[in-house]
């Protein structure tokens, strides 16, 4: 009894989570959310002492949701009786809150009051592109399955379980745009090169580009030339490349193939060659036949390669050079040349002169019957003077044209290779050149008729060849004999 007035009532505080519902948004489900608060919790009612049984000193333990394992020293049948140990626990979902094991005091009371609280995890964030959905709220065992809007995955736990320790297993899965977007190129193509060119523009529209995810297209790339870029004969493969806002990418490609339509190629005529345009026998490529000097053409100067892949009229003829000597004037005769051949036109006083002589000798001119033949080389000739054969084609490579007047009148004689000159001719072209008949002179003339050098002694082939090489030359003539090289070494 003494014991008994000794003992105070006690006011039990119990840390307790107080529960609200709220609607999280994102998640889908109506859960319950708690806080943490302190509050004042009574002890459970003890139940009168019924003194009519010895063996109960304590009250009869009754722990709802949970059991107690009580050992009394007074045997099994003294559940209550002073000094019985009882050990406290509760059923799978629930949690003691308390003292794992009381005594029954002197005072008639246990040494401490426990309970049973139903175990709950917070409740689960809302998942950013996706959502959750759980089988029993927020409770133990609960398991809440993770999924993710279209276009993105699931990275991390697919789902997660509301363990016995109130915490979820696993972590926090995140939705990402892993899929790449779609891109769809423009069909492959084929163009015909434009008439007189080697290539085609060609022009195409953007690729089509989606993304399935948050349908934004960071950016495009293209390789390869830009649309409306003309592109040359052959195959060309163009790529674009799209890249979304997580950095996914996806490709596409399509080829663009330019052909060329070309005409057969032309041969140049004999004693001849062909001028092209462009690449010489593509659709809207020009030829023009030219005639080497000393030779005249016949027939249709200009071929065009139509898109039927034929050339327009035929290949002409170089026949060779026609000269008329029986003319009225040395006009006449010098038109024959123009814009054909140089003429290179030696004056001496008599076939004797050693100048005349060492001249003709250089060059390898034919000599007209009435004259004896002259030594293909004699004492006054330097030995450094080309062969024969190769001074005589220096000569028609370059289209040089020899005029001989040589003597006194009235035996004078003018000849241009075997036809002969009339007097007339000989006196008329003397003072149009102004050539002397007391000494040697020669006269270069160039393709128009202009005075371009003038010698008063024999000039060597290469000496001559040189001027002309450098100074006279036309473009076309310079060209041809770069791509051709000099056929006389």
């Amino acid at each position: 009894p003494g014991m008994a007035q000794e003992a105070a009532p006690v006011l039990l505080v119990v840390l307790a989570r107080l529960v609200s519902s709220t609607w999280h948004e994102g998640s889908g489900y109506y859960l319950e959310s708690h806080t943490n608060e302190v509050y004042a919790e009574e002890p459970p009612p003890e139940p009168a002492l019924d003194y009519r049984r010895v063996p109960q000193w304590c009250a009869t333990l009754n722990i709802h949701r949970g059991e107690a394992t009580c050992y009394s020293p007074r045997g099994s049948s003294y559940r209550s009786s002073l000094g019985t140990r009882c050990e406290l626990s509760c059923t799978r979902g629930y949690r003691l809150v308390g003292p794992s094991a009381v005594q029954c005091l002197p005072n008639r009371h246990w040494s401490g009051m426990a309970y049973c609280r139903q175990i709950r995890c917070h409740v689960l964030p809302a998942v950013l592109r996706g959502s959750y959905v759980c089988s029993a709220g927020v409770q133990m065992d609960s398991r809440c399955d993770y999924t993710c809007l279209p276009g993105y995955q699931l990275e991390g736990d697919r789902s997660r379980i509301c363990m016995e320790d109130g915490h979820w297993s696993g972590s926090e899965p995140i939705c990402v745009d892993m899929e790449p977007p779609k891109i769809r190129c423009p069909d492959s193509r084929e163009r015909i090169a434009e008439p007189g060119k080697l290539t085609a523009t060609v022009y195409w529209d953007p690729p089509r580009v989606k993304d399935s995810a948050d349908g934004v297209i960071k950016r495009v790339m293209l390789r390869g030339p830009e649309p409306g870029s003309e592109f040359p004969e052959g195959e060309h493969v163009i790529r674009y490349t799209a890249h979304d806002q997580a950095y996914n990418r996806a490709s596409c490609k399509f080829s663009i193939r330019v052909q060329v339509r070309r005409c057969p190629v032309l041969k140049p005529p004999q004693n001849g060659y062909i001028s092209c345009t462009s690449d010489g026998n593509n659709y809207g490529a020009t030829c023009e036949y030219l005639c080497d000097g000393g030779y005249e053409r016949q027939g249709t100067s200009l071929r065009v390669c139509q898109s039927t892949q034929q050339w327009t009229g035929s290949q002409p003829l170089c026949a060779p050079m026609q000269i008329n000597t029986d003319v009225n004037s040395a006009a006449s005769l010098l038109d024959q040349f123009h814009e054909k051949r140089r003429l290179f036109v030696i004056s001496a006083p008599d076939p004797s002169n050693r100048y005349y002589k060492m001249q003709i000798s250089m060059l390898q001119v034919r000599r007209p019957s009435c004259y004896p033949p002259l030594p293909t080389s004699t004492s006054s000739t330097p030995s450094l003077f080309p062969p024969p054969q190769q001074a005589a084609c220096g000569l028609d490579l370059r289209h040089i044209t020899t005029i001989e007047l040589v003597g006194q009148p009235p035996h004078e004689v003018g000849r241009i290779r075997e036809h002969r000159l009339s007097l007339g001719i000989i006196e008329e072209l003397r003072r149009f050149l102004h050539l002397t008949r007391s000494h040697f002179n020669a006269v270069l003339l160039d393709k128009v008729g202009t005075d371009r050098e003038r010698y008063i002694s024999p000039v060597s082939p290469d000496e001559l060849f040189v001027f002309i090489d450098t100074y006279l030359l036309s473009e076309r003539e310079a060209a041809r004999r770069a791509q051709s090289g000099d056929p006389c070494e």
